[in-house]
């Protein structure tokens, strides 16, 4: 198992270090081309940074492991609300200040409650995936509009978003090498991750959804710690939540399609009441704190940063608990 531990951890390192250099490559194709700034970090980065989840779960559904694709888009969610969100706020309370911000909290829960209804039915089949498409075409539709329709040009969440575009000055040459190359990488490294998780998930007995929600979850999870804590800690709060949120909508609208297209199928009963369950409620938690409500302003505090730890705590505990019972 050991070989197989090992190559979790190389796949992850150099699946992260991949998706940097599409990230920049591409940002750095779409200027060549006169894109604007605010539609390539609402759109190509906020993709890029889903990169990661979506070659896993494409190798992972085309090699027989639809578990494993399932797991790591619903068990990134989780991560990405309870353990990212919950790290940060405790680290630097968080304030939501942007308009943008808050209209995709709904969009985003919306995108939650159509995902439950796909899977109620206990499968996740090709007419799942295609709808799920839909919502990608809806939500890259949006935010392209809310991109270029001027409306939100001093919106904090743009500033920050602009502020924090990939910089590298690159030729026309050097970027497209880079986004090729970058691709290619991510390829070969969520080929090896999965390769690795597959054979832990062997040696320890245990369903390869479960590796999905936890090793695999966490550590494609890993670009979106390191941009929210980096944007928290420079005070680019709205940056910090919009990391999370845009990675939750394009994990649900692109990560999760692809086992449902590449290898439709049953998907296993728990996942309903316990995984689904879960991301449904810190969903909730998240818009309820963001959005504000009765005259409060939208706002992440230390103390409640600690309870989404304590939630992912809880969460990770019942998922362990129920695993080995089985």
């Amino acid at each position: 198992m050991a070989l197989h531990l090992f190559a979790i951890v190389a796949g992850l390192i150099l699946l992260v270090w991949s998706a940097d250099r599409f990230i920049a490559g591409a940002a750095a194709v779409a200027r060549l081309f006169g894109v604007s700034p605010l539609v390539i970090g609402l759109t190509i980065v906020a993709l890029g940074t889903s990169a990661p989840e979506m070659f896993v779960s494409a190798i992972a559904a085309l090699q027989g492991q639809p578990g494993l694709a399932i797991g790591n888009a619903i068990g990134s969610n989780i991560t990405n609300i309870g353990l990212i969100l919950g790290v940060t706020a405790v680290v630097t309370p968080l304030a939501v200040r942007s308009g943008i911000l808050r209209r995709e909290l709904p969009i985003a829960f919306a995108l939650v409650a159509l995902t439950a209804a796909l899977l109620w039915d206990g499968d996740l089949d090709v007419f799942d995936g295609v709808v799920l498409l839909i919502g990608l075409t809806a939500l890259l539709v949006w935010l392209y509009r809310t991109a270029t329709s001027g409306k939100d040009g001093e919106d904090s969440l743009a500033t920050e978003i602009v502020e924090e575009l990939p910089a590298e000055e690159m030729s026309q040459k050097q970027a497209i090498g880079w986004t090729v190359a970058g691709l290619i990488l991510l390829g070969g490294s969520a080929q090896v991750l999965v390769w690795g998780a597959v054979g832990v998930a062997t040696a320890l007995g245990v369903p390869d959804l479960i590796i999905g929600l936890t090793i695999v979850a966490l550590g494609t999870s890993l670009p979106e710690l390191a941009a929210s804590l980096t944007g928290a800690l420079k005070g680019e709060h709205d940056l910090a939540i919009g990391n999370v949120l845009g990675s939750n909508m394009f994990n649900l609208t692109v990560v999760l399609p692809l086992p449902g297209l590449l290898a439709p199928g049953a998907v296993m009963p728990e996942m309903l009441g316990r995984d689904v369950l879960a991301m449904a409620l810190f969903t909730m938690v998240l818009f309820a704190l963001g959005a504000g409500w009765a005259g409060r302003a939208g706002r992440i505090n230390r103390l409640e940063g600690a309870a989404l730890l304590l939630g992912f705590g809880i969460y990770e505990f019942i998922l362990i608990k129920t695993t080995l019972a089985a």
